[in-house]
């Protein structure tokens, strides 16, 4: 069996006992993986168009969008999935578990050379809550935890757990 199928059966409460295991074909976030396990090779020797079609018929299929120039670790887990976005170059590091409607993107192409980093690079064993934004070239460490709707825009050491909004005003311009 694949490593990262067994590591969404032994995850997932829901997966556990009898045939209950099959239900793992019905979870969108493994066949996410399963066309980007695809792409991602083809992506790595310079083919543009077939990489991106098989992330758009992912997207299409399962409600999930990641880059095919995504560097997705062993063992990653996306639980229930759906609006999970992450971006090209973005590096997701071993035994991570990500939620529904959760982003690795980028801050903006108008503020960053496109042929640098852009995009979050997340350890291993890092656990992302629901709805949670880590956005920019922010490094997540080993063993972090980044709770429900958490955004995230600096660096996060290991064995961290990080939780709230950063929603403050950054400039106000009064008439």
């Amino acid at each position: 069996m694949f490593d990262w199928i067994k590591s969404a059966i032994d995850r997932d409460p829901a997966l556990r006992g009898g045939i209950r295991p099959l239900e793992i074909l019905l979870y969108p976030g493994m066949w996410a993986l399963v066309f980007h396990r695809v792409a991602h090779p083809l992506f790595e020797l310079g083919l543009p168009f077939i990489p991106r079609l098989l992330s758009q018929v992912a997207r299409l299929l399962t409600g999930i969008e990641i880059h095919p120039g995504a560097k997705i670790g062993k063992r990653f887990f996306i639980d229930h999935g759906y609006g999970v976005v992450i971006g090209e170059t973005a590096e997701v590091g071993d035994d991570v578990m990500i939620y529904h409607d959760v982003t690795l993107g980028a801050i903006g192409w108008w503020k960053e050379n496109l042929k640098k980093q852009r995009h979050p690079t997340v350890g291993n064993r890092v656990v992302i809550g629901a709805g949670a934004k880590i956005l920019g070239p922010v490094k997540i460490g080993n063993d972090a935890k980044i709770g429900v709707l958490a955004v995230v825009v600096n660096d996060v050491p290991a064995k961290t757990v990080v939780a709230g909004s950063l929603g403050k005003i950054l400039k106000n311009k009064r008439r």
